[in-house]
């Protein structure tokens, strides 16, 4: 598995440098160079930890696999997600995300930052690649980030709750977490769905069904509501 430095860390004590680093905002990389400096390079979680994630990595991830995990918090080699030349075209076998394009899309240019990353990832993916998106971002702000005909990606969207969440609903199943959750032509939630933990992760399983085609939109995407790939 190969890294890029990223988003994640713990929270602390609220000292002068905290101060400094809570006047910037995620999509400031100084904000990310502050925040790991206080916090000693010690182990955190962002979002959701491996427990919960490890049955989709097993049922979308291929063994074995290469795998480019961006945004891997204070890893030793670093990049810029925006620029991933180092790799070449279709070297991957899966990229996962966890919280790195939310972070862009707290930044400056938010719209053309996120474009150049997604562009990335479809540049490294391999025809028949996984791209895996972990996300706070319901589909009305990140289908149109990941529905473009240049990537022809066949999306599939699964909602988990955030960790320790506890469902007061006690008459209605329990829905397994792989159960992928419907989609509308527009590539939205179905009007009248509601989430289980209003704080809900997105995780969107995006695989690549084609070889990359630049900027022409050869290929119309396909959103999907089932799991197959």
């Amino acid at each position: 598995m190969y890294g890029t430095g990223g988003g994640g860390g713990g929270g602390g004590e609220v000292s002068g440098r905290s101060r400094e680093k809570q006047s910037l905002n995620y999509g400031d990389p100084l904000y990310w160079d502050l925040r790991y400096m206080e916090e000693g390079g010690a182990a955190f979680d962002w979002y959701q930890r491996y427990s919960a994630l490890r049955p989709f990595v097993r049922k979308f991830v291929p063994t074995p696999a290469r795998v480019l995990m961006v945004g891997c918090g204070s890893a030793h080699m670093q990049m810029d997600v925006r620029d991933m030349s180092f790799f070449r075209d279709e070297s991957f076998d899966c990229v996962i995300d966890k919280g790195t394009l939310d972070s862009l899309m707290c930044g400056a240019d938010a719209p053309v930052c996120a474009s150049q990353m997604v562009e990335e990832v479809s540049r490294l993916l391999r025809p028949g690649g996984i791209f895996m998106l972990i996300t706070y971002g319901d589909p009305s702000v990140r289908i149109p980030h990941l529905n473009q005909a240049r990537y022809g990606w066949k999306i599939v969207l699964f909602v988990i709750p955030r960790p320790g969440f506890q469902s007061t609903e006690v008459s209605c199943p329990k829905k397994s977490i792989l159960e992928p959750v419907p989609l509308t032509e527009k590539g939205q939630l179905p009007a009248g769905y509601v989430l289980e933990d209003p704080d809900s992760h997105y995780i969107y399983v995006c695989k690549k069904m084609h070889e990359f085609m630049g900027t022409n939109p050869v290929y119309r995407n396909q959103l999907e509501a089932d799991g197959e790939q």
